[in-house]
């Protein structure tokens, strides 16, 4: 019997994704228990025997829906049946801390994969996000004029977390779900229209699929891709002139400073002001631009007030980020 294409579409990524692991390795699947985190489960448990690797399955309860906890022991029950070596589940308290439901979620997931990859000693930890996630992400970047990095989409891989589908469609993996007999979890937050991302995925990329023609979202997606390498080098040039330009306070040279191009000098100083304690999640463009100005258009502007009270000066040839609490009006 033939293999289904999207079954081995969604193998294929995996395989790709492992190729460089020794054997006997520790791979963590994150898995919700949704139709895109089943099917990698199950293609890894499937590779894996190729490469002698070892699988653990995990799953966060964020506690947010009624029920979750019932749903969280079907997920470790599903993951055992698929064939994961190790199952582990988790309960987190999802707090905002400033952020939306989602980043506080994401960040509260986040921790308990890195406990877990700590516990087992994995190697890498598999997320399952999609060319549609990818998509997605790439519109909601362009509409908030994130500039090249909201273009660059999300990363193949970062640390030790890796994704293996962004080449492969969400229908697929839906699919491969169907064709192998496993029941997958349709999260309803995935419907509910108070979430940005669920708009542009229910409403915005149809309305652009019908208006501009299918393929749409793989467009984007591919975009993503060719643009990556692009933003990584002037990343990696940035974080050498940041290694080399700054002081033991943190402060550069702004004579020096502004030597350098245009795109790599602002993500040297946003990387100054990111070093000296400003959250990332706060800190935007228009900050860097004020930064920016203080090297290349200077004309008597006395500081620049940064996201979490920090306070930058240009003083005698430097452009320093000094962490100062703000006067409170």
């Amino acid at each position: 019997m033939s293999l289904h294409p999207a079954v081995a579409a969604v193998r294929r990524g995996v395989r790709r994704c492992l190729a460089d692991l020794e054997p006997g390795s520790t791979v963590v699947v994150a898995c919700s228990g949704g139709a895109d985190s089943l099917a990698l489960l199950a293609a890894t448990v499937f590779e894996a025997r190729t490469g002698s690797l070892r699988v653990v399955g995990a799953t966060v309860d964020h506690g947010l829906q009624p029920g979750s906890a019932a749903h969280a022991d079907r997920v470790v029950a599903q993951m055992a049946a698929l064939g994961a070596d190790e199952t582990l589940t988790a309960r987190v308290q999802v707090e905002g801390g400033g952020l939306g439901p989602e980043a506080a979620a994401r960040r509260a997931r986040y921790a308990v994969l890195e406990q877990v990859a700590e516990h087992t000693g994995a190697v890498a930890v598999l997320l399952g996000h999609t060319r549609d996630d990818q998509a997605e992400t790439v519109l909601l970047g362009l509409t908030r004029g994130s500039g090249g990095r909201s273009l660059a989409g999300m990363r193949r891989s970062f640390d030790h977390y890796r994704r293996p589908l962004l080449d492969v469609a969400r229908a697929d993996t839906v699919t491969a779900c169907q064709v192998e007999g496993i029941d997958y979890w349709d999260d309803p937050h995935n419907h509910d229209p108070g979430f940005t991302r669920v708009r542009v995925r229910e409403t915005v990329l149809p309305l652009l699929e019908r208006e501009l023609g299918p393929g749409v979202a793989e467009a984007l997606a591919r975009t993503a891709e060719q643009v990556r390498d692009d933003v990584d080098l002037l990343d990696d040039l940035a974080e050498a002139d940041w290694e080399r330009l700054r002081t033991d306070e943190g402060s550069l040279p702004a004579d020096r400073l502004a030597l350098l191009p245009a795109p790599v000098r602002r993500r040297v100083l946003r990387l100054a002001a990111l070093a000296a304690g400003s959250p990332a999640s706060e800190l935007f463009h228009d900050h860097v631009l004020a930064l920016d100005a203080l090297v290349t258009d200077w004309h008597g502007q006395k500081w620049i007030d940064l996201p979490g009270h920090l306070r930058c000066r240009a003083q005698r040839g430097t452009a320093g980020v000094h962490r100062e609490v703000l006067a409170q009006e």
